[in-house]
């Protein structure tokens, strides 16, 4: 895809390493291009599309375009573009939007060419649905409780050490993240501040994002649950997916 991005459009085309999955609803697995220097991330639902998946990846993306060149159902923004290939919806997002005259942005037509390629790619690129490491079993009851069924989606991975772990259906998902040496918690300067939590040096709680975020010496560990439609979570609950890994964080 590099090489025919490349020769397509008269620029260094390159892919950053790693690939990650943003525990969102739809849950998506992504990567990264760099077009020169600016950054193009491709995401694809990790589950089958549902008829509402396209919906769903344009939420505040602003007024929205029929992408023609993509096919019936391909829509545009000035920060996005989502289509389905097969049986997956897919989502475009330069950093600096398309044809917005940004330092980091894209026009249209480099941004249709990125579509295109993507499109011929991803059916050689799905993932297995289910990705597990064992350390995250631990909180696999308590996940799929979460959820209110068997979770069809599974995606742990480690990233310098760092775990990952994500669990997740149609309408939930439920993700514990792990970071070594993070020297700030962003959510601690939230205007209002956030609910202190019980759990860690400091804690705290996130109602609106349902997330519980707290730090354990080295390692920050933000817990999230997500639900569509979207519902509160209480702390209690998040509190109770992650406490059978806590000795893991501990060590």
């Amino acid at each position: 895809m590099t090489s025919t991005l490349t020769a397509k459009l008269h620029v260094p085309v390159t892919a950053k390493p790693n690939a990650w999955n943003d525990g969102g609803l739809p849950a998506m697995d992504l990567c990264t291009l760099l077009l020169e220097d600016r950054v193009v991330t491709i995401g694809v639902t990790a589950l089958p599309r549902q008829p509402d998946s396209l919906n769903r990846l344009l939420t505040g993306a602003g007024k929205v375009e029929p992408l023609t060149e993509l096919g019936p159902g391909a829509l545009i923004t000035e920060s996005r573009m989502v289509f389905t290939v097969g049986d997956r919806a897919v989502r475009i997002t330069p950093a600096g939007g398309i044809d917005r005259s940004t330092a980091d942005g894209i026009d249209r037509a480099k941004a249709v060419a990125v579509a295109l390629a993507t499109r011929d790619a991803v059916p050689t690129s799905l993932r297995n649905a289910r990705q597990t490491d064992a350390a995250c079993q631990l909180s696999n009851s308590q996940a799929e409780e979460f959820a209110g069924a068997q979770v069809q989606l599974r995606r742990d991975y480690r990233v310098r050490g760092a775990l990952t772990c994500i669990w997740g259906t149609y309408d939930a998902t439920v993700s514990i993240v792990e970071a070594f040496d993070q020297l700030t918690i962003p959510e601690a300067d939230r205007t209002p501040p956030p609910q202190l939590a019980p759990v860690g040096q400091p804690g705290y709680y996130l109602p609106d994002k349902g997330e519980l975020v707290f730090r354990l010496g080295r390692r920050v560990v933000r817990v999230t649950g997500l639900t569509n439609p979207a519902r509160v979570v209480p702390l209690t609950i998040l509190q109770g997916i992650v406490d059978p890994m806590m000795p893991l964080f501990l060590r």
